[in-house]
């Protein structure tokens, strides 16, 4: 389906700032435990700019946001959450996509930046222009299975500096499979269990100067795997511990770099970002459990743009906050 007009009344909600979850919120928000969010946008529903239980998001070199919802819809924003643009998947009567990213011009073997969905309960991958054209040619998967090629439930999909593609998997798989630039199966690593480079649920994947992040969620824990070595990536590090002290983690779903390399970890269930070290050191925490600006109910993404405002996705409260890196309480 192609993009759909947007119009003036579309951006009626946009005027009007409300108190409880949903609402945008200009300039810095105080909230009950000291943190402060710079913008709120979003609230319940169905029409254009509104979300339910928003799941994914992922930011381009323009600074543009991508973010996947339960209506089956990618709507894309740009910083200060004006609505550009959305499309729908093909399907969604089985399930909605849970992982989006950005192949850059760079990356594709022909020079055209896409962006690829994590289609989960098609098993498939699926890649469009930027302008919501879906590319059928780069299509990876769509049948369920636990051979070379097919997928169980699918998290995330990336593509490295080489073009090709990283593709992970939860259920019975609990893998991550790598696939070159036309889609071809190259080789595939993990499955189910808790010792280190075992996988329960991949959820989110992260390539930087050749280390693959794996937000490794229901063992609580990120992986990370050194990719110069070969086709099947060698284990670097495990970090991380089920808990909610600093350094702890209750579902981590989804990550990002700063610019200094260190990390921001979304956890679902701690209603939480962490920002730590590369090597999982604590540095400092955004959020608490609630309804009010700079409180999170079950989020699931999180993205930085060029001037280093972080985007949380506040899943069950259907809306997204920015902040800056300032707003998180250090670590002792």
């Amino acid at each position: 389906m192609p993009p759909l007009p947007i119009n003036r009344r579309n951006f009626a909600w946009l005027s009007t700032a409300i108190a409880i979850g949903g609402s945008v919120t200009s300039g810095c928000v105080p909230v009950g435990d000291g943190s402060q969010a710079d913008l709120v946008w979003g609230k319940y529903g169905f029409s254009e700019g509104r979300f339910r239980t928003p799941r994914a998001i992922t930011i381009d070199d323009q600074d543009q946001l991508y973010i996947a919802d339960k209506t089956g819809r990618i709507q894309v924003f740009d910083g200060d959450g004006n609505l550009l643009r959305f499309w729908s998947t093909p399907q969604s009567d089985n399930g909605k996509p849970t992982g989006l990213s950005i192949q850059t011009a760079q990356q594709a073997d022909d020079g055209v930046p896409k962006l690829l969905v994590a289609d989960t309960h098609y098993y498939r991958m699926l890649a469009y222009t930027l302008d919501g054209e879906l590319i059928e040619s780069k299509t990876i998967g769509g049948v369920a299975g636990h051979g070379p090629g097919e997928f169980a439930f699918v998290t995330d999909a990336i593509s490295d500096d080489e073009g090709c593609f990283y593709v992970g998997e939860y259920n019975a798989s609990d893998r991550i499979q790598k696939f070159d630039p036309d889609g071809k199966f190259i080789s595939q690593w993990g499955g189910t269990g808790d010792q280190p480079g075992k996988f329960v649920r991949p959820q989110s994947l992260l390539i930087h100067n050749n280390v693959l992040w794996i937000t490794d969620a229901c063992n609580h824990r990120i992986q990370r795997f050194d990719l110069s070595v070969g086709d099947v990536p060698e284990l670097i590090d495990v970090w991380g511990e089920p808990g909610d002290a600093p350094g702890q983690f209750y579902y981590p779903y989804d990550l990002t770099l700063m610019p200094d390399d260190s990390v921001l970890v979304v956890e679902y269930k701690n209603n939480r970002v962490q920002n730590l070290t590369p090597e999982g050191k604590p540095i400092g925490v955004w959020g608490s459990p609630g309804m009010q600006a700079g409180m999170l109910n079950g989020p699931w993404g999180v993205a930085v743009d060029s001037m280093n405002r972080i985007f949380v996705i506040d899943s069950y409260n259907h809306r997204v906050q920015r902040i800056e890196i300032d707003a998180f309480r250090p670590v002792a």
